[in-house]
């Protein structure tokens, strides 16, 4: 008998060793994965999987390539040897192409992207990963469809379709990240979000207030963090990633961590990233005037202006970032799913970058000894239940609740000046969203809910001699305790009519409130409080056709608006030296009304065109205008005599623009992209005079001609942006002409500019990657349109990362 067991034994180990029988799984669901095929380098030996996604290697040696394919999923190259380390378990991702793209932007649900009338942009994590941005706001740019400004290198302020900042909405796992501060100015709130923690971004072009609500009316940025990974087996699945990145242009060093656990019913996901970024380097051939010839020192107690000894070095433009994010899932059985998130990001001070560069009134030194945000904090707690299944009102139902803390500051203090001007703001977020989707009503699918949020400001301002360290308080940027609240409820109905057209309707109804308390101890307010109760009702239609199986055409009608918030009602701050921005508590909401068309021509899978048109009208705009404060034109503010102004439902504006696009595969190792976007817009105030909106991005364009294999990427690929003209430059953008360079009669304009650069990615093994890029090949100087800061010069970027 022993004998006989001896045998069985061996045979047993045999088989496990030496056969090794393994399972073939679809990496997002766990499903076998039958008929792939299974051969070695020269084809000599061969296997394939069966129904149940098994097979046997017995005939592969322990270290030769052994490739698995099929027709629907990614190629995957490994050995025995590392499958045996998996558990004898193969996981293979679907091809782009064979999915059917879904998108969770509009209704917070999945719906086909195939039926959304709205155009919407999606990038993945493995687009993501081979792009590498250094930030979000880089991330958004890297598609190509949105123009980014940055003010200084932290920051980046999205423009999409001529909005920005507050009239664009920035959304985290499902829960809104505006706040009751955004402001109309360029905002850096988007840099707080980590690029590496990111699986999916979407942006929704055009109004977005029926789902969002207020501050939708250009577009929305929708944000998915990664999710943690269960585990197909009754044992603890551990994996991870660690990566790191270095970019010449600023001297970049970046490492990330993360970590995943997973159960049958629980996962936890754990992520890290530290970035440390230098002064940032600009390139070798464009305008002199963008050159950082000096720079404000503080020696023995004094200012000094020094010359900088590499002029192309924007010095103080450096930073460091942290970020941390902690998810856990835990899913009982099929129908329930409870996800609790943890977000933190915090900066280092970092300098604005654009007010560091104003010459003084004499223009013959700088403004400014410092002027530098302090650090930028954001946290976000987010708990999120989930209950799939059959009910009378419902077949999906989603309750989220977040709470998030912001903390920002600003500090100032001009040139051989011994007072530091600080403002610190503190915002307390709640909000609470019920979802609910359901689809039993014939053809009709029907998408509902309801949203709460409150915000509360705290804000201070102190001022500090810095020669006696002595500190005294000073005034706020905002009345200190003023909330900002809303209370919606929305329905959203996507109704096929036929098989080939599907209409998409919805409208939602939004109250808000503003309560805002002025004290008078440093301005003589002539009001005591702001206490604005408002409402608003948008709605949109529209409706996606296919005449034929290749074309597709969409039509969309929509409105959006943005109710006042507490940076409208009760700022008082420097919009720009010589002018003071004081409160108006008598503001209305601003609504957009917005048409887009929009069509997709595929010809046999090899060429696909995209194009669309839009046209958005703005009544009732709240834009910064003159005002008088105590029948006073003028007031003094940080010891200046400075221009009262104040926001105010004062404009209207249009904005129209056409978008393009062309994909073309001409193999299975070579495609093209390429993107277009033109875009106009007009201001024009209560007297009837226009002016070119400030945030009518220039044309813009991007062309890559990419090649890949199994194991390497390359995408070559063109930046372009158009000339904004003196007389096509906003009004305010006019006033700030040291950011611009100056045409044949000396007035400030936008220049056109270019870019050549080298993306590529090599995968060294199943566990190795490696990316190299080469950015701005040819050394081009230039300034992205309202910039203050210059953009890189020739940059090289170097990544690893290791999967584990």
């Amino acid at each position: 008998m022993r004998k006989i067991g001896f045998v069985l034994s061996f045979i047993l180990f045999s088989s496990i060793v030496w056969g090794q029988e393994v399972s073939i799984l679809d990496a997002e669901t766990g499903m076998s994965v039958s008929n792939v095929a299974i051969y070695n380098k020269d084809k000599s030996r061969t296997a394939i999987s069966d129904f149940e996604g098994k097979s046997n290697l017995e005939a592969f040696s322990r270290n030769e390539k052994v490739t698995f394919k099929h027709i629907s999923y990614e190629t995957y190259v490994t050995t025995k040897a590392q499958i045996s380390k998996r558990g004898n378990r193969v996981y293979l991702y679907l091809k782009p192409e064979e999915l059917q793209e879904v998108v969770m932007s509009v209704s917070k649900w999945e719906q086909q992207k195939k039926h959304v009338p709205q155009k919407i942009a999606s990038i993945d994590a493995r687009s993501i990963a081979f792009n590498n941005p250094q930030t979000a706001a880089d991330l958004l740019q890297s598609t190509g469809k949105v123009f980014v400004q940055k003010s200084q290198l932290g920051g980046g302020s999205p423009m999409i379709r001529g909005f920005a900042t507050n009239r664009l909405l920035l959304s985290v796992d499902g829960v809104r990240m505006n706040n009751a501060i955004f402001r109309g100015g360029n905002i850096q709130n988007v840099i707080s979000i980590d690029p590496f923690t990111i699986r999916n971004t979407e942006v929704i072009f055009g109004p977005g207030s029926v789902i969002y609500g207020s501050d939708a009316i250009g577009g929305v940025m929708n944000f998915y963090t990664q999710r943690p990974s269960f585990s197909f087996t009754d044992s603890l699945a551990l994996s991870g990633n660690v990566n790191y990145r270095f970019s010449s242009a600023n001297n970049e060093n970046t490492t990330h961590v993360d970590f995943n656990l997973g159960q049958k019913k629980w996962a936890s996901y754990t992520s890290f990233t530290y970035n440390s970024f230098g002064d940032l380097v600009m390139g070798k051939h464009g305008p002199d005037s963008y050159l950082r010839n000096n720079f404000v020192v503080r020696r023995d107690g004094t200012d000094v202006l020094v010359e900088n000894d590499d002029a192309r070095k924007q010095v103080t433009s450096g930073y460091d970032q942290l970020n941390f994010l902690q998810k856990i899932t835990y899913r009982p059985n099929n129908r329930w799913n409870y996800d609790l998130g943890l977000i933190y990001s915090e900066t280092s001070d970092y300098s604005r970058y654009d007010r560091l560069i104003r010459p003084n009134s004499e223009g013959d030194g700088l403004r400014s000894a410092e002027w530098f945000y302090g650090p930028q904090k954001w946290f976000m707690g987010n708990l999120q239940i989930t209950k799939k299944g059959k009910n009378r009102f419902y077949d999906g139902v989603k309750l989220t609740t977040a709470y998030q803390h912001f903390v920002e500051s600003r500090n100032e203090r001009l040139f051989q000046e011994a007072l530091r001007f600080t403002t610190k703001e503190k915002v307390d977020a709640l909000s609470v969203n019920l979802d609910f989707e359901n689809k039993k009503i014939g053809d009709l699918r029907l998408y509902y809910g309801a949203e709460y949020v409150f915000n509360k400001v705290n804000s201070e301002g102190s001022q500090k001699d810095v020669e006696t360290n002595q500190t005294v308080p000073a005034a706020s940027r905002y009345p200190d305790g003023a909330t900002w609240q809303t209370f919606a409820g929305y329905v959203n109905g996507e109704y096929q009519i036929k098989p080939n057209f599907t209409l998409l309707s919805g409208a939602r109804y939004s109250q808000v409130w503003v309560d805002a308390q002025f004290e008078s101890d440093f301005f003589p307010f002539p009001f005591d409080e702001a206490d604005i109760i408002t409402g608003a009702l948008t709605g949109s239609m529209g409706f996606s056709w296919f005449p034929s199986a290749n074309l597709q055409v969409t039509l969309n009608g929509s409105t959006g608006f943005r109710a006042p918030n507490i940076d409208d009602v009760g700022k008082v701050f420097d919009s720009e030296p010589g002018s003071v921005v004081v409160p108006n508590p008598d503001l209305e909401p601003e609504y957009a009304y917005n048409a887009d068309i929009g069509i997709r021509k595929n010809f046999d899978d090899k060429v696909v065109i995209r194009g669309a048109a839009y046209y958005t009208y703005l009544v009732d705009a709240l834009v910064r205008r003159d005002f008088t404060f105590n029948g006073q034109s003028e007031i003094e503010y940080n010891g200046e005599l400075s221009n009262v102004q104040a926001i105010q439902n004062a404009a209207k504006a249009y904005v129209y623009g056409f978008e393009f696009g062309l994909d073309a595969f001409f193999d299975e190792h070579w495609s093209f992209n390429s993107n277009l976007t033109l875009t106009e817009g007009i201001e024009e105030d209560d007297d009837g005079v226009d002016s070119a909106a400030r945030h009518a991005a220039p044309t813009f364009a991007d062309v890559h001609l990419i090649w890949q294999n199994q194991k390497l990427k390359a995408d070559f690929f063109l930046n372009y942006n158009g000339e904004i003209g003196f007389r096509d430059l906003a009004l305010s953008e006019r006033s700030k002409a040291f950011i611009y360079a100056a045409d044949s009669n000396g007035n400030p304009f936008a220049p056109s500019w270019y870019t050549l650069n080298l993306r590529s990615q090599y995968q060294i093994s199943n566990a190795l990657r490696a990316t190299i890029s080469l950015e701005n090949m040819t050394n081009q100087r230039y300034r992205t349109y309202s910039s203050g800061i210059v953009a890189p010069g020739t940059n090289l970027i170097l990544g690893l990362g290791y999967a584990f």
